[in-house]
């Protein structure tokens, strides 16, 4: 009786990564390509001076649109009543590290001024006021 050796099939325990790679490739431009349009926010129109940069702090900021809406923290847009009454308790914490003010530069000057006053009066005296580089 002849006896036949039968080979047992090893078994293979890598990985085969290629399909996994090819998903996160997919995903790197997916992500490439829709991250520039994530950086959303307010359209406005700086106006511009000379002045010397400044290096960024983690502070509030507050944003005056051409419409003359005033937005904190590119939060929910609100007229200046309202941000009269709310901006003492959204700048409890937040303001004593500092405020940057961003406004457009078609809206009406007695609006910032009537906003710096509110900023003011809550407290908070460390204020840049945001402008574009004048080009030469």
């Amino acid at each position: 009786m002849a006896r036949r050796r039968h080979r047992r099939l090893e078994l293979n325990a890598d990985i085969n990564v290629v399909s996994l790679i090819d998903v996160m490739l997919l995903l790197l431009v997916i992500f490439m390509i829709t991250a520039p349009m994530m950086q959303g926010g307010v359209d406005i129109a700086l106006p511009k001076a000379e002045a010397r940069p400044v290096t960024s702090k983690s502070g509030m900021t507050v944003t005056i649109t051409r419409e003359g809406q005033i937005l904190v923290d590119e939060a929910s847009p609100m007229t200046y009543p309202e941000f009269r009454a709310a901006f003492q308790t959204l700048a409890k914490d937040r303001a004593q590290q500092g405020l940057y003010l961003r406004a457009d530069a078609g809206v009406n000057y007695g609006l910032v001024a009537q906003v710096l006053a509110v900023i003011q009066a809550a407290g908070v005296h460390d204020i840049g006021l945001m402008t574009e580089q004048e080009q030469p």
